[in-house]
């Protein structure tokens, strides 16, 4: 779901007119991890996905919507990417 998720984060950011840096000081996390997250080399966690959420004036629930409304990424593709927060 993270593959999907970052370009609807960044679409959002987008359409609010907002550089990544003003998106990360309004949700409370740092910049990098914001382009970490919208181009898909991270998961957030739930409590990321609310903070980013409520800064691009989201509910949780309609970003993980619009993830749903895209096609679902082809399985048989490993990405191999870490989850938010694992040991490299």
């Amino acid at each position: 779901m993270h593959q999907r998720l970052g370009p609807i984060v960044r679409e959002a950011r987008i359409a609010q007119g907002w550089s990544q840096e003003r998106l990360a000081e309004t949700a409370g996390l740092d910049r990098s991890y914001v382009g970490e997250i919208e181009r898909g080399r991270v998961s957030p966690t739930l409590l990321t996905l609310e903070k980013l959420a409520t800064a691009l004036r989201l509910s949780p629930s309609e970003l993980i919507g619009r993830c749903e409304l895209r096609s679902p990424p082809d399985p048989t593709q490993n990405s191999g990417l870490p989850l938010a927060g694992d040991s490299p």
